[in-house]
């Protein structure tokens, strides 16, 4: 019997954003699955508009398991890990650890894969890192628009500085996705109505069936 997967299942109990008052909780599950969305997005991005060939769908794979870690460690706040070296080393060593745990509890044949994957440490990964941390950051972006929408002043230096790392990336797709798709995550579910603002046009009678389903 191995437990690898039943223990991934268990991402939607650790909750992020520990020190920070939060109107909705947004567990590492959810935090996971969008940063993978985004870090797709990234490398799908880079490759229609600049030129790049990343490979989407491990992008999307490192993102989904990129905080897998934190089944065991829980999510250390931002302020916390990163308050001085010798804390930011001791927590990699932490998390290293807390990898290799999660590995041995997969048949023997598979850990090197998926080892690779929470590490990203396979060949071709080194240029995929900084779109999945890219795709980290949005996704915390995106929290904190969520939370100031909500009233919340808590997450309003958070969302200044994530949004200055991001900007110091100087990553074109992070650019391009902040430009392009950053702003409708503040508008209301009318606002951002698909039949209006991309154009497409469906039947009155569809419309009315789609509407009715909301109220």
């Amino acid at each position: 019997m191995y437990h690898f997967f039943a223990m991934l299942s268990r991402m939607k109990y650790i909750n992020r954003w520990g020190l920070m008052r939060n109107t909705r909780q947004e567990n590492i599950c959810e935090h996971s699955l969008e940063t993978a969305l985004i870090a797709h997005g990234l490398a799908s991005i880079g490759n229609q508009r600049f030129g790049r060939s990343y490979n989407a769908d491990r992008a999307a794979m490192l993102a989904l398991l990129h905080d897998a870690s934190e089944i065991i460690t829980g999510d250390m706040p931002t302020p916390v890990k990163y308050h001085s070296e010798e804390i930011r080393q001791a927590y990699a060593e932490v998390e290293h650890g807390a990898v290799e745990h999660l590995a041995s509890m997969l048949p023997q044949e598979l850990r090197p894969a998926y080892r690779e994957l929470m590490t990203m440490s396979a060949p071709g990964d080194q240029e995929l890192r900084p779109l999945v941390k890219a795709a980290d950051r949005i996704s915390a972006i995106i929290k904190c628009v969520e939370e100031r929408q909500s009233g919340n002043r808590d997450f309003r230096e958070a969302e200044k500085s994530t949004l200055k790392a991001l900007e110091d990336m100087g990553l074109p797709e992070a650019e391009y996705f902040l430009q392009e798709f950053l702003p409708s995550y503040g508008l209301t579910l009318d606002e951002q109505n698909y039949s209006t603002t991309a154009g497409v046009k469906i039947s009155d009678s569809s419309q009315m069936f789609f509407f009715k389903a909301l109220d």
